[in-house]
């Protein structure tokens, strides 16, 4: 009888056990701290967007700037949006002077630049802060999850990818074009789900 209690304690005690391992789980996997549909920013007319406004596609978040070495990024983003974007795939780009003032312009002569030079067709939205205690909460939340790489935007050109779900599952470092495979691959790893 004795043996019998005992077990039966011992199979609870692991049942609840497991029980809270898997609710940890699922509580970190739905971390709001790993979302961003809760975020709103301003487009280059100074309207506000929900980024839940894009649940069902995937994106990529990228800092840019037309004064800078990795500009030419911009050709290799257009030809990305333009080969995904019907299925299902956005470009968010957030002009940034953080780094080495290399985005001097005011939004309308950085769509003039990014239109006329890159023929770029993908939303562009206010100018940003993705440094400082003033940066922008976006990025606050893209540089703080507990899905990438965590740490501040270190220059132009950051890229993270976005689920349909508005979750960050993606951070690839300026140096890394747009068009590398393994951006390609997470890009269209995200659209198959």
């Amino acid at each position: 009888m004795l043996k019998e209690t005992l077990l039966t304690i011992v199979l609870i005690t692991l049942s609840q056990l497991f029980a809270q391992e898997k609710a940890t789980t699922i509580q970190k996997d739905n971390s709001p701290m790993d979302n961003i549909n809760d975020i709103t920013v301003l487009d280059m007319d100074n309207k506000q967007v929900k980024l839940s406004d894009y649940n069902g596609k995937v994106l990529m978040i990228v800092n840019v700037a037309s004064e800078c070495g990795y500009t030419k990024q911009y050709a290799g983003l257009e030809e990305i949006y333009k080969e995904y974007n019907p299925q299902g795939f956005e470009i968010l780009a957030f002009p940034c002077n953080d780094f080495g003032g290399q985005e001097p312009g005011t939004n309308e002569q950085i769509q003039n630049f990014c239109s006329s030079k890159f023929g770029v067709t993908f939303k562009l939205f206010d100018k940003i802060k993705v440094l400082g205690d003033d940066k922008s909460p976006l990025y606050e939340r893209l540089i703080n999850n507990s899905v990438t790489e965590k740490g501040d935007v270190k220059w132009n050109f950051e890229k993270f990818i976005i689920s349909k779900e508005g979750k960050i599952v993606g951070r690839y470092r300026s140096k890394v074009e747009p068009t590398s495979d393994e951006v390609i691959s997470a890009i269209e790893r995200e659209l198959k789900k």
